[in-house]
């Protein structure tokens, strides 16, 4: 059996009942970073073998995780925080065992875009998750205007480095949107920034940026104002 493990996004005590449960019951453990997870291991008193599972090895350590599960051997897959297959390795390794006719199952719990939408007060009845944009800006331009029209809630991840060349595209893309930013959700300095895109990218060059970021932003026609609305 396959078992995809959600892992605390933050705070350890998050972890379920359950995944500790089936962490222990595992013949291996596959991680994204065999080091973080050690240390949750670790924490829980837990001793099981790992093997590294990470996107610049997916394809080779897909291969030994399929050879494992038809030994009969049990496998679970653990990412460095959140749920395996979301912005992380993972979506690979199900298709893999599904086209191999292997049973394959998940432990729920964390994930920070879920989070993230709830805690910024824009509309959570429906949205589209996009993960990480392009790094360079005419790309990543591109990619924010196939969502312009769209009328969900748009989520974004993004790291400190990128944050502010994000911000500055988006409002560029979409005009000046109610939007949220969070980082460090679960841990002790957890922040969920809200207001517009040009306030919010004003906060963010004048602050100390650290962790990955959550950016949250209103669909279409959700009270935003740009030139093309100015000219119609």
């Amino acid at each position: 059996m396959l078992y995809l493990i959600a892992t605390p996004i933050g705070n350890l005590t998050d972890i379920t009942l359950r995944a500790l449960e089936t962490l222990r019951e595992v013949d291996v453990i596959a991680s994204e970073d065999t080091r973080k997870t050690g240390l949750l291991l670790k924490h829980f008193a837990i001793d099981k073998p790992q093997i590294a599972f990470h996107e610049h090895n997916e394809q080779r350590a897909g291969e030994r995780i399929e050879a494992l599960l038809k030994q009969g051997k049990s496998v679970a897959v653990v990412t460095n925080a959140g749920t395996p297959g979301i912005s992380d390795p993972g979506f690979t390794l199900v298709r893999r065992a599904i086209n191999s006719q292997i049973d394959v199952t998940m432990i729920p719990g964390p994930t920070a875009f879920v989070m993230a939408l709830v805690l910024s007060g824009l509309p959570v009845h429906s949205f589209t998750f996009r993960g990480f944009a392009p790094r360079k800006s005419v790309a990543r331009c591109k990619f924010l205007a196939i969502d312009k029209a769209s009328p969900h809630t748009l989520i974004y991840y993004e790291s400190p480095y990128r944050l502010e060349g994000f911000l500055r595209d988006a409002l560029q893309t979409f005009g000046d949107r109610e939007a949220a930013i969070a980082n460090d959700l679960t841990k002790m300095f957890e922040e969920v920034q809200r207001g517009t895109l040009s306030s919010l990218l004003e906060a963010v060059t004048q602050s100390k940026l650290r962790g990955e970021y959550i950016i949250v932003i209103a669909g279409r026609g959700k009270g935003e104002i740009t030139e093309e609305d100015n000219h119609s």
